[in-house]
């Protein structure tokens, strides 16, 4: 589906009045829903997508881009709504796993109107994400943008060893998974689209307006998550005005691959006290 000039690729299951939309997070793509994706279909229609820079979503380069940069989080929130417009989406729930979780508290802060509820799954909040402010200017001069797309490789040649850093019980991660997290890097430009992502201005200052939040919220954490401290979940949901918290044992930051079945324990019980 074409949304805001991008090519964005796409994958739902399920129907009726409700609609869950899933935002995966760092490095991953819609693959990592694969597990719960049929499941949740008994509450509605389930919609996940993969986001710029991840995936097998279009990745424009600097000048080839419709408008505004699409990588900064500022865009992919407002990219979130033009892709519910497109599905003819009024309202969702919105699930976020990781920095899709601090999208998906962008969105609902943008225009909450839109947003009937939020799952937000080990969510990085409390991290700016991106570079450093200083360094921005530096990240956009060209011998860096070069360099950018080396720093990107190496990230990705530690990829596995990333993919089971975020598993309570890295023994579990099977070989499917890791062909799942793989397939996107065949992707032309997917080390610039990664760099450009990394380099693009994005503070967020979510914490600071996290009163203004008050859709129901569900805060889900596993209780041994190494990439967002389980603490910063803890305080998510302190911090909300309407969150309740859910930990989930023997479990780290990507609860609905490791820990599907108490994933969907949790979402589901939530999901029936959301107002349609």
């Amino acid at each position: 589906m074409t949304v805001d000039g991008l090519q964005v690729h796409y994958k739902e299951t399920g129907g009726g009045p409700r609609a869950l939309v899933l935002l995966h997070g760092f490095g991953a793509s819609l693959f990592s829903w694969h597990a719960v994706m049929q499941p949740l279909a008994q509450y509605g229609r389930v919609v996940a997508y993969d986001r710029p820079a991840f995936g097998l979503t279009s990745r424009p380069m600097p000048g080839e881009w419709q408008g505004e940069n699409p990588y900064p989080a500022q865009a992919q929130a407002k990219m979130l709504l033009a892709f519910m417009d497109a599905l003819g989406i009024r309202q969702a729930v919105l699930v976020g796993n990781s920095a899709g979780g601090a999208i998906a508290l962008l969105a609902a802060l943008d225009a909450p109107d839109r947003v009937s509820g939020l799952v937000l799954v080990d969510a990085a909040v409390y991290e700016a994400g991106g570079a450093p402010r200083a360094l921005l200017p530096f990240l956009s001069m060209p011998q860096m943008r070069h360099l950018g797309t080396l720093v990107a490789r190496t990230f990705i040649a530690r990829g596995d060893g990333l993919i089971r850093l975020a598993w309570h019980n890295p023994t579990c991660v099977t070989a499917e998974t890791l062909a799942g997290y793989r397939k996107p890097l065949q992707v032309e430009n997917w080390d610039r689209a990664l760099w450009e992502l990394t380099a693009s201005p994005r503070p967020l200052d979510l914490a600071k307006r996290l009163d203004e939040v008050h859709q129901p919220t569900l805060v889900i954490t596993g209780d041994d998550d190494h990439i967002v401290a389980p603490e910063n979940s803890l305080r998510l949901a302190r911090e909300l005005p309407a969150a309740q918290l859910v930990v989930l044992p023997y479990c780290g930051h990507v609860p609905h691959e490791e820990c599907p079945a108490g994933f969907l324990e949790a979402v589901g019980r939530f999901v029936d006290t959301v107002p349609q």
